[in-house]
């Protein structure tokens, strides 16, 4: 039979998902990987040059799916930072779900330490660039320094949230994992309410006002 001559990215993680859940270990040679599938070994490297890139890949895929859906409703783009990001998160769980076995296969064992995650920096890098495009109200803090950090506190803090989700589904067993559902609404709204800047916002420029007043009057 002769070899395929082309192989796409979405090829390799097709027939990567299927070997680690038909074998539960990866393949053990990219050699090995080729032949089972009728490619030549150089057409893998074509796109990846380990399977540890390509696993991150995976996560990375599951994010732009998302994306792309999204970026094709037209009621996505009239919602706020808010209700975009609690789309992006139904969306992307929805995902997850449809690849469950994989999921579970590529972070069951590691639940406690996905931060720390290979699997997931491409992840991490796409959904920190996402954040920061949501234009999410903060603090004007008119110091690009401070500012800097506040951003970065953001990145990390929504990051943080996303995995602590990503694990709380992975432990559900409600009908239709229902359970993450709530949870995401809650945890979103509820960080959403937290950073809202509107009352505090409003204290710091009360205070610049007296102080200006202040300084006039004396």
């Amino acid at each position: 039979m002769a070899k395929k001559k082309t192989i796409s990215k979405s090829d390799l993680i097709t027939f990567f998902m299927d070997h680690v859940l038909m074998h539960d270990h990866k393949p053990k040679s990219v050699y090995a990987f080729a032949k089972a599938h009728n490619f030549d070994e150089a057409k893998f490297y074509e796109h990846y040059g380990s399977f540890e890139a390509l696993e991150q890949s995976i996560f990375k895929t599951f994010f732009d799916n998302t994306h792309s859906i999204l970026n094709k409703s037209e009621e996505y783009q009239s919602f706020d930072a808010r209700n975009k990001l609690l789309s992006f998160y139904f969306t992307f769980f929805e995902n997850l779900t449809a690849n469950r076995s994989y999921v579970v296969y590529a972070l069951g064992n590691h639940k406690e330490q996905m931060k720390s995650l290979k699997t997931l920096s491409q992840l991490k890098s796409s959904f920190n660039n996402y954040i920061e495009q949501l234009g999410i109200n903060m603090l004007d803090l008119k110091q690009d320094r401070l500012e800097k950090i506040q951003n970065r506190g953001l990145k990390e803090s929504t990051w943080l949230q996303l995995l602590i989700t990503i694990k709380f589904w992975l432990d559900d067993t409600s009908p239709s994992f229902e359970k993450t559902d709530i949870f995401i609404e809650k945890s979103i709204n509820t960080g959403f309410d937290l950073i809202d800047t509107t009352p505090l916002q409003s204290i710091i420029d009360l205070g610049k006002f007296m102080i200006r007043e202040k300084i006039r009057m004396n």
